[in-house]
């Protein structure tokens, strides 16, 4: 997991800079990233799976919401994202399959809170080397 994005320093907050061979890849590492920096992986199960669909404006657009929908899982509903099945994805619309586990105080480590995606520096592009994302959060 540790490959496939860094941390970004960024004032009062910080972001990701995310890597993917395709945009499947891209979004999927992105999700995966966001709940590292969240919790450690490695004490979820992700046993529930929930489908998810966004529409946006274009892939930037498409990260940011992509990101607040499965921030608004955790934030609103206390489920941490173990792993994500990106199904379709278009510059314009994602559809994927999300595994979670519901937050459990005596099992789970909460290492960062994130309170928002921000649109601050956001970038999604295809470049020489395969697909990459830069994200800032609000902290």
């Amino acid at each position: 997991m540790k490959n496939s994005y860094k941390i970004i320093d960024h004032t009062a907050d910080f972001g990701i800079h995310v890597f993917g061979s395709n945009p499947k890849e891209l979004f999927a590492n992105a999700a995966l990233a966001m709940f590292d920096v969240i919790t450690d992986l490695e004490l979820l199960t992700g046993l529930k799976a929930r489908k998810v669909h966004i529409r946006a404006d274009d892939w930037p657009d498409l990260m940011v919401n992509w990101l607040r929908e499965l921030l608004y899982l955790w934030a609103g509903k206390e489920m941490l994202v173990k792993h994500v099945d990106i199904l379709s994805i278009s510059e314009y619309e994602l559809t994927a399959l999300v595994y979670v586990d519901r937050y459990d105080l005596n099992r789970h480590v909460i290492n960062n809170e994130i309170k928002a995606v921000t649109y601050h520096q956001i970038q999604v592009q295809d470049g020489p080397s395969g697909w990459e994302s830069q994200v800032i959060f609000d902290v």
